[in-house]
Order: C-alpha cells, then structure tokens, then sequence
C-alpha cells in the first residue's frame, strides 16, 4: 500500500466517526448525513495532497458534507413538490443512535441550523470558536453568540427534562 493511501484511511479511520455525529447533528437525518460524508471523504481522497496538508482536514470533511447537502437541496427543491412536514411521514432517522442519549439529541434537533452547525463543530470536532466560525464562513463573534444560544437552550431544556424525570419518580 502506497504511502498516501496509508495516510489517507489511518486519516479516514480516526475521523470517519466525529465527521459522522457531526453531520449527523447539523443535518438531523442519520442516512443522508452517511451518503454526504462518504461523499466528503470521496472528495477528500480525490484531492488528499491539498486536504492532507489543510489545517483542519475534518472541519475539511464537515464543510464538503454541508456543501453537498446545499447543493443536494437546491436540486432537490426543483425536482419535489413543497410538502408540509407532516405530509412528509416518519423521518428514517428517528432510530435511536449509540451517539448521543436521545433527550440530548431530541434538544439538538430542536435548535435553529446555525446554532445545531456551530455546536456540533465545536462538540463533536472539538474545533475551537474561530475555526468553527470559519468553517461555516461567519464571524467569530457571530460564532460565539450561537453557541451560547445553543448552551443555554441545551441548558434548559435538558434541566428541565431532568426535573420532570425526577417529578415522575
């Protein structure tokens, strides 16, 4: 095996799975989020001299995903009919995952798009502030304020959750 594709699966095996959750928490679909990082790591092998030497090359893989996944929107939108989310029937994600406990996951789904990207940057690619905000082409600032809109929420419905749970005792 060639030196390259050595580095390229030790790369593929170390991440494959923070890329996954990370996807899997902005997008909220289990097997969309699969197809769009197998997608991402095909990119990455096609061009892995350029993304081996990136300074993040996960945050490389989380943003090809979320790139692919707008494009797959855009072409999507023209080819489906617009359909209340009720009309849509059972998401084929709504299976438990041995990511994350359900209520935690339940409370992610319910954040808005940016603060779901901004923490699962930081939370699951342990990526620090600015370089979560750079991947998703915003401010640090800007950063920083979902992210603690997101923590509080988390904060606060989980808390919740946790005092109802004791109520029911």
């Amino acid at each position: 095996m060639s030196r390259e594709r050595e580095t390229f699966a030790a790369f593929y095996e170390a991440s494959r799975d923070d890329c996954l959750r990370t996807v899997f928490a902005i997008t909220r679909d289990r097997t969309h989020a699969e197809d769009l990082v197998a997608e991402a790591f095909a990119r990455a092998w096609a061009s892995w001299r350029r993304v081996s030497t990136h300074p993040a090359p996960r945050a490389w893989i989380v943003r090809t995903a979320l790139n692919a996944n707008v494009s797959s929107w855009r072409h999507n939108r023209k080819a489906l009919p617009w359909l209340r989310p009720e009309e849509l029937g059972p998401r084929p994600s709504e299976v438990a995952t041995e990511w994350l406990d359900d209520d935690l996951l339940e409370a992610i789904r319910r954040l808005p798009e940016r603060q779901r990207q901004v923490l699962a940057l930081r939370v699951f690619l342990d990526l620090d502030t600015a370089s979560a905000a750079s991947v998703l082409g915003i401010a640090v600032g800007t950063a920083s304020a979902h992210l603690s809109r997101a923590i509080a929420q988390l904060r606060s419905e989980l808390v919740h959750t946790s005092r109802m749970g004791e109520a029911d005792a």
